[in-house]
Protein backbone atom coordinates (compact mmCIF):
# COMPACT_ATOMS: atom_id res chain seq x y z
CA UNK A 1 0.00 0.00 0.00
CA UNK A 2 2.25 2.83 1.06
CA UNK A 3 5.43 1.14 0.70
CA UNK A 4 6.39 1.51 -2.43
CA UNK A 5 10.16 2.56 -1.80
CA UNK A 6 11.55 2.68 -5.50
CA UNK A 7 8.87 5.80 -6.90
CA UNK A 8 10.82 8.49 -6.59
CA UNK A 9 7.59 10.64 -5.32
CA UNK A 10 7.35 8.21 -2.08
CA UNK A 11 8.38 10.05 0.71
CA UNK A 12 7.03 9.01 4.48
CA UNK A 13 6.59 12.65 6.16
CA UNK A 14 5.99 11.38 9.82
CA UNK A 15 5.74 8.20 11.61
CA UNK A 16 4.23 7.32 14.61
CA UNK A 17 6.63 4.50 15.53
CA UNK A 18 5.19 4.32 19.12
CA UNK A 19 1.80 2.50 17.87
CA UNK A 20 3.04 -0.74 17.16
CA UNK A 21 4.31 -0.87 20.35
CA UNK A 22 1.32 0.32 22.66
CA UNK A 23 -1.37 -1.23 20.70
CA UNK A 24 -1.95 -4.64 18.50
CA UNK A 25 -3.15 -3.12 15.05
CA UNK A 26 -5.72 -5.49 13.09
CA UNK A 27 -6.32 -3.72 10.30
CA UNK A 28 -4.92 -0.94 8.73
CA UNK A 29 -6.44 1.71 5.67
CA UNK A 30 -5.13 4.30 4.02
CA UNK A 31 -7.09 7.57 3.59
CA UNK A 32 -7.06 10.67 2.37
CA UNK A 33 -6.43 14.73 4.62
CA UNK A 34 -7.81 18.04 4.02
CA UNK A 35 -5.42 20.05 4.43
CA UNK A 36 -4.22 23.98 3.45
CA UNK A 37 -2.04 25.19 0.78
CA UNK A 38 0.50 26.11 3.77
CA UNK A 39 0.27 22.76 5.55
CA UNK A 40 1.60 21.14 2.41
CA UNK A 41 3.95 23.45 1.70
CA UNK A 42 4.78 23.41 5.41
CA UNK A 43 5.07 19.19 5.46
CA UNK A 44 7.32 18.73 2.26
CA UNK A 45 9.98 20.09 4.69
CA UNK A 46 9.11 16.85 6.74
CA UNK A 47 9.02 18.20 10.47
CA UNK A 48 5.12 17.15 11.22
CA UNK A 49 4.61 15.18 13.87
CA UNK A 50 1.97 12.18 14.66
CA UNK A 51 2.92 10.26 17.68
CA UNK A 52 0.27 12.65 20.44
CA UNK A 53 -2.38 11.92 17.89
CA UNK A 54 -5.47 9.95 17.27
CA UNK A 55 -8.52 9.55 14.92
CA UNK A 56 -11.86 9.98 16.58
CA UNK A 57 -15.38 9.43 14.44
CA UNK A 58 -17.18 12.38 14.84
CA UNK A 59 -20.65 12.76 13.09
CA UNK A 60 -20.26 10.47 10.20
CA UNK A 61 -16.98 11.83 9.42
CA UNK A 62 -13.15 10.62 10.82
CA UNK A 63 -10.84 13.37 12.01
CA UNK A 64 -7.40 13.50 12.64
CA UNK A 65 -7.16 15.54 16.14
CA UNK A 66 -3.26 16.81 17.78
CA UNK A 67 -0.99 16.10 14.94
CA UNK A 68 1.47 18.82 14.57
CA UNK A 69 2.25 20.63 11.31
CA UNK A 70 4.60 23.68 11.82
CA UNK A 71 4.02 26.97 10.50
CA UNK A 72 5.23 27.08 6.80
CA UNK A 73 7.22 30.69 7.31
CA UNK A 74 6.61 31.94 4.01
CA UNK A 75 2.67 32.12 4.64
CA UNK A 76 2.36 35.29 6.24
CA UNK A 77 -1.41 36.00 6.24
CA UNK A 78 -3.06 32.69 5.19
CA UNK A 79 -1.16 30.55 7.79
CA UNK A 80 -2.33 27.51 9.46
CA UNK A 81 -3.38 26.67 13.10
CA UNK A 82 -0.20 24.22 14.12
CA UNK A 83 -2.95 21.70 15.81
CA UNK A 84 -6.36 22.28 14.28
CA UNK A 85 -8.52 18.99 13.61
CA UNK A 86 -8.16 18.13 10.16
CA UNK A 87 -10.57 16.09 8.33
CA UNK A 88 -9.58 12.37 6.68
CA UNK A 89 -11.08 11.57 3.55
CA UNK A 90 -12.78 8.14 3.62
CA UNK A 91 -15.61 6.35 2.07
CA UNK A 92 -18.93 6.01 3.92
CA UNK A 93 -18.59 2.25 4.34
CA UNK A 94 -15.41 2.33 5.90
CA UNK A 95 -15.92 5.30 8.41
CA UNK A 96 -19.26 3.37 9.48
CA UNK A 97 -16.90 0.35 9.59
CA UNK A 98 -14.69 2.22 11.66
CA UNK A 99 -17.22 3.62 14.22
CA UNK A 100 -18.19 0.29 14.71
CA UNK A 101 -15.11 -1.01 15.78
CA UNK A 102 -14.67 1.88 17.93
CA UNK A 103 -18.42 2.29 19.32
CA UNK A 104 -18.99 -1.55 20.19
CA UNK A 105 -15.56 -3.59 19.98
CA UNK A 106 -13.50 -1.07 22.37
CA UNK A 107 -11.10 -0.48 19.65
CA UNK A 108 -9.27 2.44 19.00
CA UNK A 109 -8.29 4.21 15.35
CA UNK A 110 -4.51 5.22 15.59
CA UNK A 111 -2.41 6.93 12.81
CA UNK A 112 0.72 5.19 11.75
CA UNK A 113 2.29 6.67 8.73
CA UNK A 114 1.67 10.07 6.92
CA UNK A 115 3.45 10.53 3.60
CA UNK A 116 3.14 11.47 0.25
CA UNK A 117 2.15 9.03 -2.65
CA UNK A 118 3.31 8.13 -5.83
CA UNK A 119 1.44 11.09 -7.02
CA UNK A 120 2.59 13.63 -4.64
CA UNK A 121 -0.92 13.47 -2.66
CA UNK A 122 -0.50 13.35 1.16
CA UNK A 123 -2.08 10.35 2.84
CA UNK A 124 -2.11 9.12 6.38
CA UNK A 125 -2.28 5.11 7.01
CA UNK A 126 -4.39 4.72 9.81
CA UNK A 127 -4.90 1.35 12.02
CA UNK A 128 -7.77 -0.47 14.24
CA UNK A 129 -5.74 -1.41 17.18
CA UNK A 130 -6.48 -2.85 20.58
CA UNK A 131 -4.46 -1.68 23.30
CA UNK A 132 -1.73 -3.92 24.67
CA UNK A 133 -1.64 -5.14 28.30
CA UNK A 134 2.08 -4.69 30.10
CA UNK A 135 2.63 -8.73 29.48
CA UNK A 136 1.93 -8.68 26.03
CA UNK A 137 4.28 -5.28 25.49
CA UNK A 138 7.00 -7.55 27.28
CA UNK A 139 6.35 -10.56 24.86
CA UNK A 140 6.88 -8.40 21.72
CA UNK A 141 10.32 -6.79 22.85
CA UNK A 142 11.00 -10.37 23.99
CA UNK A 143 10.74 -11.73 20.41
CA UNK A 144 12.12 -8.40 18.55
CA UNK A 145 15.25 -9.35 20.96
CA UNK A 146 15.42 -12.55 19.81
CA UNK A 147 15.32 -11.87 16.37
CA UNK A 148 18.21 -9.48 16.96
CA UNK A 149 20.18 -12.01 18.67
CA UNK A 150 19.29 -14.37 16.06
CA UNK A 151 20.81 -12.04 13.20
CA UNK A 152 23.50 -11.72 15.13
CA UNK A 153 24.59 -15.46 15.37
CA UNK A 154 23.67 -16.24 12.24
CA UNK A 155 25.81 -13.46 11.27
CA UNK A 156 28.84 -14.04 12.84
CA UNK A 157 28.45 -17.62 12.06
CA UNK A 158 29.53 -17.54 8.78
Amino acid sequence: MAQTKTDPNYKVIAENRRARYDYAIEEDLEVGIMLMGSEVKSLRGGQANIAESYVAVENGELWLTNSYVPLYSQAKTFGHEERRKRKLLASRREVARMWQATSRQGMTIVPLVMYFNHKGLVKLKIGIAKGKKNVDKRATEAKRDWGRQKQRLLRHGD
